[in-house]
C-alpha cells in the first residue's frame, strides 16, 4: 500500500532528531554512548510503523533498540508511536539497510530482527533477499560473538530458502518454528503485518540462528 505523502515530515524529523537520528553513519561504534548506557543493542531491519519495536522496548527495558526504515512517511509513523509509548530505549534510522556496516562497528550489535522482509520470489532477484549470503556476511560482521538473527515470515518459500542459506553459511540453528502462533510464545510481539496475516489464518514461520 502506498503511503500518503506527509509534507510536514521533514520538520517533524528535525524536531524529533533525538528519536530519528540524522547522519546516523557518524554514530558508528558510538551507539551505547548515545543511549547513555551499556545495555545490549538489538536492531530491527524494516521497522515499519513501529508496533514491534515499541512492544519489545516496553517488554525489555534493559535492551536498547534501533529500528531502520527507509520510507520517510513510515518512519514518521514509527516515531509517533515511540513518542506515544514513552519508551526511552528506542532510536530510529531513516536509512536504507543495504549494508549495516555503514552504521555499526564490528561486533556492536547483540541481535538482529528480520520481520516479514520482501520475499523477492523471482530467481533473478535472489541477491536482494535479506537472507542471501552477502547480507549474512554483514550481519556476522556487526553482530557480537554468538549474536542472534531472528527471522519471521509468512512466506513459506522464503523461509525454506532462508533455512538453506543459513545452513550453507554454517550458522547454528537455535529454533525452527513452522507455526509460531501455535507455540503461544508470551514474548512474541506481533508486527502489523503479522497481525494481518495471522487474522487471515496464514501460518507464521520463525527461526533463530547464531553465527
Amino acid at each position: 500500500m502506498r503511503q500518503r505523502h506527509k509534507p510536514w515530515a521533514d520538520d517533524f524529523l528535525k524536531e524529533n532528531s533525538h528519536i530519528v537520528i540524522p547522519e546516523s553513519n557518524l554514530q558508528k561504534g558510538k551507539w551505547k554512548e548515545l543511549f547513555g548506557n551499556s545495555n545490549p543493542i538489538h536492531v530491527e531491519i524494516g521497522t515499519g510503523k513501529g508496533q514491534f519495536i515499541t512492544g519489545m522496548a516496553e517488554q525489555f527495558p534493559n535492551i536498547n533498540f534501533i529500528g531502520i526504515e527507509v520510507v520517510k512517511s513510515i518512519v514518521v509513523n514509527a516515531a509517533q508511536k515511540v513518542i506515544e509509548s514513552g519508551q526511552k530505549n528506542i532510536i530510529l534510522l531513516n536509512e536504507d539497510a543495504n549494508d549495516l556496516r555503514e552504521f555499526f562497528a564490528e561486533h556492536e550489535i547483540a541481535t538482529i530482527y528480520l520481520n516479514f522482509s520482501d520475499p523477492w520470489p523471482k530467481n533473478r532477484h535472489e541477491k536482494r533477499r535479506l537472507t542471501y549470503h552477502t547480507f549474512l556476511e554483514q550481519y556476522k560482521n556487526v553482530l557480537m560473538t554468538n549474536g542472534e538473527l531472528i527471522f519471521k515470515t509468512d512466506n513459506q518459500g522464503l523461509f525454506e530458502y532462508s533455512l538453506v542459506s543459513f545452513s550453507k553459511f554454517g550458522m547454528n540453528f537455535e529454533e525452527v518454528n513452522l507455526d509460531l502462533h501455535k507455540l503461544h510464545d508470551p514474548e512474541n510481539i506481533m508486527t502489523e503485518y503479522e497481525e494481518k496475516f495471522s487474522a487471515k489464518g496464514q501460518r507464521i514461520y520463525r527461526s533463530r540462528v547464531t553465527f
